[in-house]
């Protein structure tokens, strides 16, 4: 399986030259990494070539690494029901460069392109409506970004005396605390209420 699965990188990589950055095969799936120039056109080829035949389309995310400069990995997964496999193509991005839209090729890709664009703030060019899908029109931010603070920015609330929804500045009603984590068990190196009892 891993032999076919690389001759299949291969051919896909000879067939389009400079399109193909790197090919890999782990756990028994195939992984192309693509120029982001030829994103669009490596997807419609996966689609039509009929060695490949990907015309199932499944997802499309991203991974935030934010110590690069194209901080962003865009991947998409697409099935080939008559070879009975699949493939994953994955490009680079940053914040400000955006990756081809692929809803013209495969109209499934529509909310998905929708959603990785609204929880990492991915911009998908030539997308016929690319909006926020999950969170409210005004919300600041992308909240999968890994620099998002998991408290957010804002809380939302109904608030009953103006019958309507309120958003306020994140307030945390602690102190920020460090837990050791230790058990009574694990020997922590200050007293526990009751080892007083335990001693006499």
């Amino acid at each position: 399986m891993s032999g076919e699965l690389e001759a299949l990188g291969a051919r896909i990589s000879d067939a389009l030259p400079g399109a193909v950055t790197d090919v890999k095969v782990a756990f028994g799936e195939l992984t192309l990494t693509i120029a982001r120039e030829r994103w669009r056109d490596t997807a419609a080829y996966l689609q039509k070539a009929a060695d490949c035949d990907f015309i199932n389309f499944i997802d499309v995310t991203a991974a935030d690494y934010p110590e690069r400069a194209e901080r962003f990995d865009v991947v998409a997964h697409l099935q080939s029901p008559k070879h009975n496999r699949r493939i994953r193509i994955k490009t680079s991005a940053s914040e400000e460069t955006p990756v081809a839209s692929l809803v013209e090729l495969f109209p499934g890709a529509d909310w998905y392109e929708r959603e990785t664009y609204d929880l990492f703030g991915v911009i998908f060019s030539h997308h016929p409506d690319l909006r926020r899908i999950m969170t409210d029109y005004g919300f600041d931010g992308h909240p999968l970004r890994k620099d998002f603070p998991m408290s957010g920015f804002v809380e939302v609330r109904y608030d009953d005396e103006q019958k309507r929804v309120v958003y306020e500045p994140v307030k945390l009603t602690q102190e920020y605390r460090n837990f050791d984590f230790l058990s009574p068990w694990e020997a922590v190196s200050y007293d526990l209420p009751g080892d007083e009892k335990a001693s006499k």
